[in-house]
C-alpha cells in the first residue's frame, strides 16, 4: 500500500492530463489492473492512494522530529565533535597575542577526540575557529539573546518581539 501511495501522484497527474484530452487510463499490470475513466471513480482511487502516501510521509517526518527532540533533551546532538576545542582556542588566542603566527601554533595543537584524535588540526580549521570567535566577540548581545530565546523555548515560552536595536554598521 505504501508503494502504491508513493507512485499514485504520477498516475493522478496522468489522469488529469488524460481527462483534458478525453482518454482513459488502462493499467496492464500491478495490483490494480483494469481500465479507469479519469473523470469517474478511477481518479478517486489514485487520489486516495496519493493522500495515503502523504499521510505516511507526514508520520515519518513527525517521528523523526520527535526522535531528534528526545535526543536533544538527553543532551545528544548529531554531528562531529568540534575540531578546535575551547582550550585549544584559548591557547591559539594567547599565543597569537604574543606574536606567533597560526602556522607556528598549529603543529603544537592536538585533536582530543573524533576520527582525527591525536593528530594536528589543519591550519584552515584554526583560522575558521578564529573567525567564529571573532564573530561571537563582535556581537555578544546577539549570542546572549539567542541563548535566552533557546532557553525560553525549552521551557515552553514563546519569546516576544525584540526591541529595535540600531545596527552597528549604521553607527
Amino acid at each position: 500500500m505504501k508503494r502504491l501511495g508513493r507512485d499514485a501522484v504520477e498516475p493522478t497527474a496522468l489522469a488529469d492530463h488524460l481527462t483534458a484530452h478525453g482518454l482513459v487510463l488502462k493499467m496492464l499490470a500491478g495490483p490494480l489492473p483494469g481500465i479507469y475513466d479519469p473523470t469517474g471513480p478511477g481518479k478517486l482511487l489514485f487520489a486516495f492512494f496519493a493522500a495515503m502516501a502523504e499521510t505516511e510521509r507526514e508520520n515519518i517526518r513527525e517521528s523523526t522530529l520527535e526522535g531528534l527532540d528526545t535526543a536533544a533533551r538527553k543532551g545528544k546532538h548529531g554531528g562531529r565533535p568540534p575540531v578546535i576545542t575551547d582550550d585549544m582556542l584559548h591557547t591559539v588566542l594567547r599565543r597569537r597575542a604574543n606574536g606567533e603566527s597560526v602556522e607556528q601554533i598549529q603543529p603544537d595543537l592536538i585533536t582530543p577526540t573524533g576520527k582525527r584524535k591525536g593528530r594536528n588540526p589543519s591550519v584552515a580549521s584554526v583560522y575558521r575557529a578564529l573567525a567564529e570567535h571573532a564573530k561571537r566577540e563582535a556581537y555578544p548581545e546577539a549570542v546572549e539573546r539567542a541563548h535566552a530565546d533557546f532557553a525560553a523555548r525549552q521551557v515552553g515560552e514563546v519569546p516576544g518581539p525584540r526591541p529595535a536595536v540600531p545596527d552597528r554598521a549604521s553607527l
